[in-house]
């Protein structure tokens, strides 16, 4: 027997019984036929602890394993479970056997003959040729097709929770003893309204102070053009979204408000669509060709740029798309720092900032169970203060041993000449030299060192919210070792996707039909390649179907066909843990471990859909291709 027999029929249990028993039962159910049938095609599916609870989108199946729905056939077992919980007693169900000593012969149990096991037959480890391939390759597909279904029993949907913290790197919260926070984004949640109106003022400035043609006012704000995370070819005016390899996802290029066929844009980028690390960004996200947007501040400069683009497209204007990023970037500072934006908060709290009443419950929680709290923002005293008041109340303060306001991060964290000033009641600045920082007073500027020095926060007992990744949680993770949380609002909506039924059953067929693809791939007959054509056709559909559930331009913030995107990239390595809001932290004990799921590397034994349908625990054609060496 080779050695795929044996990693079909092998035993997985510790003391090497056979499987044989375990497996064989009274006539199953469907529930249990599907178990049944996956474990003979040599699968574990018990996922636990290997594939974790997954980024969005996730594999639906995977979850569903980890979910308890189906569980692993233990060996030497006199029952099983079905995924409804009940047990099933095995028919012939062996006895533990004692482990072979070290050296010798693993037992293995009886291989089932192919004309006693047609799901065997079907799922060998390497295709056999036949006469009919192409019926072959269609069985083969029906098969999978119904074991994909059984696999989605009702309700696996709806296993996400949208307030769930999750964890990059493992972090209890028993160690944390102080609590920092910014602003905006942060402690603040603005609704989508103002977003529509920084586009509609920069757009103004564009016209009457940049002289740009008055037909740009008849663009109206488009809210789900654009995604955060994206990326911006100056010099050839194109926003597209970048996996974590630096390739580009062809099918989210845009020139204005239209879609750049992917052979224009492998023809721009010399027959390739790799963005080189020097062009795409720096450590901040800003590169000499290429800019990403990572905050949500960005969404409505992103769609101003797009706007500006279409109209000189349109109208077969000529135009440097260098000057008119240039403009573009500076109308929507000009917003910020003219303080327009801080206007329209403070005129109307109530219509702008969402779940005031969540920060001051979060902020309480904390300080009454003794946690220290400080506040580091960009923004200015008098709007922290407004907000602060409309959501916490007047003492707010009383909760922050440490404020601090127009702190200029990043280069609060890095720098080291900029001291604090302290202001009055009335936000005027003081003149006297900071030797301590005060609960109850109130910094601006200042830098990260003076900051340690003064309060003796270090490390890793330090936990630091922000929404911004290279500009709140970047530095502190990487050169001072705080523990970082990063606040994704997005991740809501995306979360409630990823629980549709429409999008478990269409990412599970994704899955399995990539597996089946991979498999049946050496099959090299004209029909056999014409299915296999067609189901590559099929698997594109599908693609495009699961990115334009979450966005019909660039889908997902967070993947992209099935890489995760160069904004997960950055988030899993700048962040301990993420989450929607801080109100997320209301669900969970102050003593709590936030573990990371164990995903499996691409070398490691998969527990994925793909793997689980086809029965290719081992490398595919590993066998077949020996002779190479």
């Amino acid at each position: 027997m080779n050695q795929g027999e044996n990693a079909s029929t092998e035993s997985n249990s510790p003391a090497g019984g056979k499987s044989e028993g375990s497996l064989t039962s009274k006539k199953p159910g469907k529930a249990e036929a599907t178990i049944d049938r996956a474990a003979r095609w040599g699968q574990p599916l018990d996922g636990h602890g290997q594939g974790g609870f997954p980024d969005a989108p996730c594999s639906m199946a995977g979850a569903a394993v980890r979910a308890g729905w189906l569980v692993r056939l233990a060996a030497p077992s006199a029952s099983y479970c079905t995924r409804f919980g009940a047990e099933v007693p095995a028919a012939a169900a062996q006895a533990p056997q004692p482990s072979p000593p070290y050296g010798s012969k693993k037992p293995h149990a009886r291989r089932v003959p192919a004309e006693e096991d047609p799901a065997a037959r079907a799922f060998s480890s390497a295709p056999a040729p036949g006469p009919d391939n192409k019926s072959f390759l269609w069985a083969r597909y029906g098969e999978m097709k119904r074991l994909v279904q059984d696999l989605l029993p009702p309700g696996v949907c709806n296993l996400l929770n949208p307030s769930t913290i999750y964890a990059n790197n493992e972090i209890s919260l028993s160690t944390i003893g102080v609590y920092g926070f910014d602003y905006d984004y942060t402690l603040a949640l603005y609704s989508p309204a103002l977003h529509s109106r920084i586009y509609n003022t920069a757009r103004d400035i564009l016209v009457e102070q940049y002289k740009y043609p008055k037909g740009i006012l008849k663009y109206e704000y488009w809210p789900n053009f654009a995604v955060r995370g994206l990326h911006y070819d100056i010099a050839k005016g194109l926003l597209m979204k970048i996996d974590a390899f630096h390739y580009i996802q062809l099918g989210t290029v845009y020139r204005g408000l239209k879609p750049v066929p992917d052979d224009e844009v492998l023809e721009m980028y010399d027959g390739t669509h790799h963005i080189p690390l020097h062009q795409a960004s720096g450590f901040y996200g800003k590169g000499p060709a290429v800019k990403q947007f990572m905050d949500i501040f960005s969404l409505p400069e992103m769609t101003l740029l797009a706007v500006a683009n279409d109209f000189f497209i349109s109208n077969d204007i000529d135009y440097d798309p260098i000057h008119l990023y240039k403009d573009v970037t500076d109308a929507i500072r000009d917003v910020h720092i003219k303080g327009f934006m801080y206007k329209w908060i403070m005129q109307d709290l109530e219509q702008y900032i969402l779940h005031g009443d969540e920060t001051y419950a979060v902020l309480h929680r904390l300080a009454k169970n003794g946690k220290k709290l400080f506040l580091i923002t960009n923004s200015p005293f008098s709007f922290v203060d407004k907000g602060m008041r409309y959501m916490v109340g007047k003492d707010w303060r009383d909760f922050f041993d440490v404020v601090i306001v127009q702190a200029d991060k990043p280069h609060f964290f890095n720098d080291c000449v900029k001291p604090f000033r302290r202001l009055d009641s009335n936000g005027d600045l003081q003149w006297d030299k900071i030797n301590k920082l005060e609960k109850g007073q109130v910094y601006k500027q200042g830098n990260l060192f003076d900051f340690l020095r003064l309060t003796g926060w270090r490390g890793s007992k330090v936990l630091y919210f922000g929404d911004h990744l290279y500009s709140d949680l970047a530095d502190l993770m990487l050169r001072h070792g705080w523990r970082t949380g990063a606040i994704v609002p997005e991740l809501e909506t995306e979360t409630k996707m990823v629980n549709t039924e429409q999008y478990s059953q269409a990412l599970t067929w994704l899955q399995a039909l990539t597996g089946l693809l991979e498999r049946m791939q050496m099959f090299q007959d004209p029909e056999s390649q014409q299915v296999l054509q067609d189901w590559m056709k099929e698997r594109q559909e599908l693609r495009a179907l699961t990115k334009n559930l979450f966005n019909p331009q660039f889908g997902s913030i967070f993947r992209t066909c099935h890489n995760p995107t160069y904004f997960s990239r950055r988030l899993c390595r700048f962040s301990d843990v993420y989450m929607a809001s801080l109100s997320c932290l209301l669900n969970y004990d102050l003593n709590y471990t936030f573990y990371p799921r164990r995903t499996p590397l691409q070398h490691e034994a998969p527990l994925w859909m793909d793997q689980l349908c086809t029965g290719c625990m081992k490398t595919p054609f590993l066998e077949e291709m020996a002779h190479i060496r």
